[in-house]
């Protein structure tokens, strides 16, 4: 009897003996003393070296306040911020229950950006076939545009240090118009970066200049499931008002994103008319002043690469009604430049 309720109290003990919260004999402790330290590279290359340490973590996710993420079991981490700015990191702890534990801090980037493709338009005559090709006929392409698009040096030609597009009212090949559209398909396209282009806009009413690209897998993919980026688009209608867009799967046509806004004499100056654009965000810009930011992420197309596009159209969905009194009208640009 003695031997049995020596027993008894002993099992009695055992299971009423709880060190943790789920009774396994060890104590739930989440993460503590979170640190985390940026060493941004010196050399403007965009690298920073984070060290992250806290108590009782077996692993840390880095957001870098960009739309990217990256986890770590030691907390060392290195990542290349794409342009310059400043950025929240927040780096959250977990321990080996899944408790978790969250700091932040902020870093500022300076990223040199080297010219890597451009065109100055310095060398009279047809643009350099090297860099530019050309989209040849009518209708725009689903626009019900009103031009025909040809490669003669009445529609483009460079001169006097800038390229010349030039609509013209004229019969052409059925059309009533004529102009030209030049791309960088199959010579030269980039993903992320910085793009600049230089232009002073026509102003005739139903002209419809723009600067954009689209996705290299156009061909395949077709349109808008590419991707289509509008740095610049105008209407002779409404010539100081600049729209900036976006067209993709689900958001195209009339349904696209952007934005639009006015700028003071387009068509008696020239203006700088870029994009800067990364993995985490598309940032429109007019004379170096951001005009409008997208939210970019890896769900959309803009994370491959693209071609450059530079056209003026006639009439068409955007540009409208073209004057009875129009004859011709020119879009001067003066250089394109694209920065990694």
């Amino acid at each position: 009897m003695r031997l049995l309720m020596t027993c008894l109290l002993s099992f009695w003990f055992l299971g009423c003996t709880k060190d943790g919260a789920g009774g396994s004999g060890t104590t739930d402790v989440g993460p503590s003393n979170l640190s985390v330290t940026p060493t941004v590279s010196t050399d403007n290359s965009g690298n920073v070296s984070f060290i992250a340490t806290a108590t009782n973590a077996v692993s840390y996710e880095y957001d870098f306040g960009n739309g990217q993420y990256q986890n770590s079991t030691t907390g060392l981490v290195t990542y290349k911020y794409t342009a310059s700015g400043t950025y929240t990191i927040t780096v959250k702890a977990k321990s080996s229950t899944g408790k978790t534990i969250s700091a932040a801090t902020n870093v500022t980037i300076v990223v040199a950006l080297s010219l890597i493709w451009s065109d100055e338009f310095n060398t009279a005559g047809a643009p350099d076939a090297s860099k530019w090709g050309y989209d040849i006929g009518a209708g725009g392409w689903g626009n019900n545009e009103l031009q025909y698009y040809t490669n003669r040096t009445d529609n483009v030609l460079v001169s006097n240090g800038t390229l010349k597009i030039i609509a013209k009212k004229e019969t052409y090949s059925g059309s009533s118009y004529t102009s030209a559209r030049l791309l960088s398909k199959g010579k030269f396209s980039f993903q992320y970066g910085k793009i600049e282009v230089s232009a002073k806009l026509p102003g005739g009413v139903g002209t419809w200049p723009a600067i954009w690209m689209l996705g290299d897998n156009f061909t395949t993919a077709g349109w808008p499931t590419c991707g289509e980026i509008d740095i610049m688009e105008q209407k002779g209608s409404d010539m100081n008002r600049i729209y900036s867009t976006l067209h993709y799967l689900g958001n195209s046509g009339g349904s696209a994103i952007g934005t639009s806004y006015l700028i003071d004499n387009v068509t008696t100056g020239f203006h700088k008319y870029g994009l800067i654009w990364t993995s985490a965000s598309l940032q429109f810009l007019v004379d170096d002043v951001v005009r409008y930011t997208f939210v970019n992420s890896a769900s959309l197309p803009f994370n491959q690469k693209f071609f450059l596009i530079l056209n003026m159209a006639m009439g068409g969905t955007f540009g409208g009604n073209i004057d009875a009194a129009f004859n011709s009208a020119l879009m001067e640009v003066d250089y394109v430049r694209v920065y990694q």
